[in-house]
C-alpha cells in the first residue's frame, strides 16, 4: 500500500519557520518527482515546489527565496523548509509524488495543517 504520510504542520506567528516532512512508503520512489502542495481555505490546490530525483528542483513564485524543498533518496524522505512565513501561507500542505512531474495522477499524502499569525 503506498503511503505519503505528512508531518511538521502547526501554528506559527508570521516571519517565523516551520518544515514538512514527508515520508513515502510502500513501494520504491526511485526516479519520481516528489512536490508539495496547498490548499487554502475555499481556493483550489495549488503547486508549491517539487524536486526531481537529480536533485533539481522548482518552486512558485510566491515561495520563492522563502521555502526550500529538498530530498532524501535514501530514506524516501522530503522536506520543505519555510521561511519567513505570511499569513497567506495558511493552508492545508500535501504532498505528492508523480512519475513525470505533470501531476496528473499522483500520490497524495493526507495534508498537514500550517496556520501563521499575523
Amino acid at each position: 500500500q503506498v503511503q505519503l504520510l505528512e508531518s511538521g504542520g502547526g501554528l506559527v506567528q508570521a516571519g517565523g519557520s516551520l518544515r514538512l516532512s514527508c515520508a513515502a512508503s510502500g513501494r520504491t520512489f526511485s526516479g519520481y518527482v516528489m512536490g508539495w502542495f496547498r490548499q487554502a481555505p475555499g481556493k483550489g490546490r495549488e503547486f508549491v515546489a517539487h524536486i526531481r530525483w537529480s536533485g533539481n528542483t522548482y518552486y512558485s513564485d510566491s515561495v520563492k527565496g522563502r521555502f526550500t524543498i529538498s530530498r532524501d533518496n535514501a530514506r524516501d524522505m522530503v522536506y520543505l523548509q519555510m521561511n519567513s512565513l505570511k499569513p497567506e501561507d495558511t493552508a492545508v500542505y500535501y504532498c505528492a509524488a508523480d512519475a513525470t512531474g505533470n501531476y496528473r495522477s499522483p500520490y497524495w499524502g493526507q495534508g498537514t495543517q500550517v496556520t501563521v499569525s499575523s
